[in-house]
């Protein structure tokens, strides 16, 4: 079955750096877009970045473009979410999803908390 696990979350302080990882299996990694989305609380679901199967396209929110980059692995089957300049309102339950557009399996979801 689809499985995506994510990793890498934690409580950073505002300007620090994380990077998430998600673990996918269950299906041909390297046949999917992949995507990071994040719930921050009291929010919708909002997409941060999504990634095409080949790395040759990504696309970013508008409010994370200059902080976030998007990366795939397709030999470890792995989705990463480089985060840097990270703020409080960064804070949110971050999401792995399989898709590029469209979105058809999610993670369990990884918590970032940006705090002094």
């Amino acid at each position: 079955q689809v499985q995506l696990v994510e990793s890498g979350g934690g409580v950073v302080q505002p300007g620090g750096s994380l990077r998430l990882s998600c673990a996918a299996s269950g299906f041909t990694f390297n046949d999917y877009g992949m995507s990071w989305h994040r719930q921050a609380p009291g929010k919708e679901r909002e997409l941060v970045a999504s990634i095409s199967v080949s790395s040759r396209n990504t696309k970013y929110a508008d409010s994370v473009k200059a902080q976030i980059t998007i990366s795939r692995d397709n030999a470890k089957n792995i989705v990463y979410l480089q985060m840097n300049s990270l703020k409080p309102e960064d804070t949110a339950v971050y999401y792995c999803a399989r898709g590029y557009t469209s979105f058809d399996y999610w993670g369990q979801g990884t918590q970032v908390t940006v705090s002094l």
